[in-house]
């Protein structure tokens, strides 16, 4: 086992530390990666209509009856 200098040591230090500060960046960025995608989750399905609320169109076709008679259509 060798001693380091003091030059070695404050390198090391400054390495653990620069080391730990990119791991916590890289935590929050994900934190808050994963907050956004819960927002935007949870404002995909705040505007999405609720579900029950059908809307029916109810037409009624009419043939005519008279008129054209070249037409191939019979009533």
């Amino acid at each position: 086992m060798s001693a380091l200098s003091p030059v070695e040591r404050r390198d090391r230090r400054r390495r653990r530390r620069r080391e730990e500060l990119i791991r916590w960046g890289i935590r929050v960025a994900f934190v808050l990666l994963v907050f956004a995608l819960g927002v935007a989750l949870g404002q995909a399905l705040h505007d999405n209509p609720k579900p029950g609320n059908t809307v029916t169109f109810e037409r009624t076709l009419r043939v005519p009856t008279g008129g054209n008679p070249a037409s191939t259509v019979v009533p």
